[in-house]
């Protein structure tokens, strides 16, 4: 069974010019067309602060909000400190607080905080799940609201709070500043993205604010300079030249996703228009494995969708093991995995459900996906402790190993922080693999069911028809959501 993510976006893949947009693509004109940019710290963050909006000019047009780890027993002052270093007004946080231009939102003690069709909403810190990734669970939630026009910035911290958060501007557009960890009181946190590769641009603090308005300042040129007509054209130049040069056809991914991703790049380098892009990549190689790079989408999560995951263990997936001839294996195949996270939430919801059913079936979960990189990360299973957000204690309990602080410390790994190692004997066989998100049919084992719900997000309609019948080896599609 293939699934998506709902609400579906449009069949062209076109949406409406200049509006914010979510992680899959669809428009949002009411929200603000202006970039929003979260920054978040740990430990040395307020000296960080400081700098930052000494150099940040008072009528930018940005609005800033700031996610610090602060102590949840104790008044917050960070808004009269930060006041001393800009003419914009910083206040703290409130509920329902709409996020306008040249103002600072200073996120309070003892509240995790998310935006919601550009306005902020609070809620009492959870530290059960995930309360302790306030930078992250901030950052998620403005690249789902705010699409492009999402910036998010790492300054000084320890730990790994904001790199999952970071992945997901990313995915969707949106531009991405880590402070260098040289210049950091605590590297912990800018390291951590860094490593991760969802760092746009690495800069000291003081630097930041230049490059966040250069960046502006190039995608709207960028969009005064192309028409829908025109830029679908010359992107399609650009394709070409992609796919000569990797063997990629990128052809039927939305146009929106290439467009933004593609303007992304321009800004990176200082072109305004596609013309000059195609020169560039002409006349530089590199930039050619940069661009395939940029257009790998790797934003997935443990449980992404919980709505279609809950279908799944509820409607779907109690069938594909009662139908099994006994001794035969249940194949499935996740198309498109990125990192693992799909596959391996898949492996947990088929071994609950086998013992709920006091069966122990074979299963074996082919994970596919073209990104080696990420591939790789597959195959060894480590993820930060950011994923308490998406997966529950018991869950974490049985399906990782345990360790300090209930998370394992991954030996040799520069990161000052623990790691969660899924457990490789506690469910379904997963076999993360590079492939084609169209294979021939002879690349897989007979599968029974497909889910491809990260990769569906980028794909254009007939794509997405031309993945199903070879997921299932040209059977008919079974009855459920697609």
């Amino acid at each position: 069974m293939t699934t998506h993510k709902k609400p579906a976006a449009s069949t062209s893949g076109d949406t409406v010019p200049g509006a914010a947009r979510d992680a899959g693509g669809a428009a949002h004109p009411a929200f603000s067309s202006f970039p929003v940019v979260a920054i978040g710290a740990s430990a040395g963050g307020l000296e960080a602060f400081e700098q930052f909006f000494r150099a940040m000019p008072a009528d930018s047009g940005m609005g800033f909000v700031l996610v610090q780890h602060l102590d949840p027993t104790h008044t917050s002052i960070l808004s009269e400190i930060l006041q001393r270093s800009t003419a914009m007004p910083v206040v703290e946080a409130g509920q329902q607080m709409p996020i306008e231009p040249n103002r600072v939102y200073v996120i309070p003690p003892a509240h995790d905080m998310v935006v919601v069709r550009g306005a902020l909403s609070l809620s009492v810190s959870s530290r059960q799940r995930g309360g302790q990734m306030p930078i992250d669970r901030f950052f998620r939630s403005l690249a789902e609201d705010q699409g492009e026009y999402a910036v998010g910035i790492v300054l000084s911290g320890t730990g790994t709070d904001g790199t999952l958060g970071l992945r997901a501007i990313h995915g969707a557009g949106g531009l991405c500043q880590v402070q260098d960890p040289a210049t950091a009181k605590y590297e912990g946190m800018p390291a951590s993205a860094i490593q991760a590769g969802f760092a746009t641009q690495v800069l000291a603090v003081q630097d930041m604010p230049k490059a966040l308005d250069a960046d502006a300042r190039l995608r709207r040129l960028i969009l005064q300079n192309e028409s829908v007509t025109t830029a679908g054209k010359r992107l399609a130049r650009v394709l070409v030249r992609l796919r000569a040069a990797t063997g990629h056809d990128f052809s039927q991914y939305k146009k929106s996703t290439l467009g933004r991703r593609i303007a992304r790049r321009m800004a990176q380098h200082g072109l305004v228009d596609i013309p000059a892009y195609e020169h560039y990549l002409a006349e530089h190689p590199g930039e050619v494995q940069a661009l395939f790079h940029e257009l790998l989408i790797n934003v997935t999560s443990f449980f992404r969708d919980p709505e279609i995951f809950g279908y799944l263990k509820a409607n779907v997936l109690p069938g594909l093991l009662a139908e099994r001839a006994v001794g035969d294996p249940l194949r499935i195949w996740v198309a498109g995995c990125a990192t693992g996270e799909e596959a391996y939430s898949l492996a947990m919801l088929l071994r609950e459900l086998a013992d709920e059913q006091h069966l122990d079936p074979p299963v074996q979960i082919y994970s596919t996906d073209i990104d080696a990189e990420a591939i790789a990360i597959g195959r060894v299973g480590l993820y930060p402790p950011n994923i308490a957000e998406d997966v529950s204690p018991e869950r974490l309990r049985r399906f990782f190993p345990e360790g300090r602080q209930g998370l394992p410390r991954a030996q040799g790994d520069p990161r000052d922080g623990d790691l969660c190692a899924a457990k490789r004997d506690q469910g379904p066989a997963v076999h993360p693999a590079r492939c084609a998100l169209v294979p021939q049919p002879a690349d897989l084992p007979r599968t029974r069911a497909a889910g491809p719900a990260d990769a569906d997000l980028s794909l254009r309609a007939q794509a997405r028809r031309r993945v199903v019948p070879v997921a299932l080896g040209k059977r008919r599609r079974p009855p459920g959501p697609v």
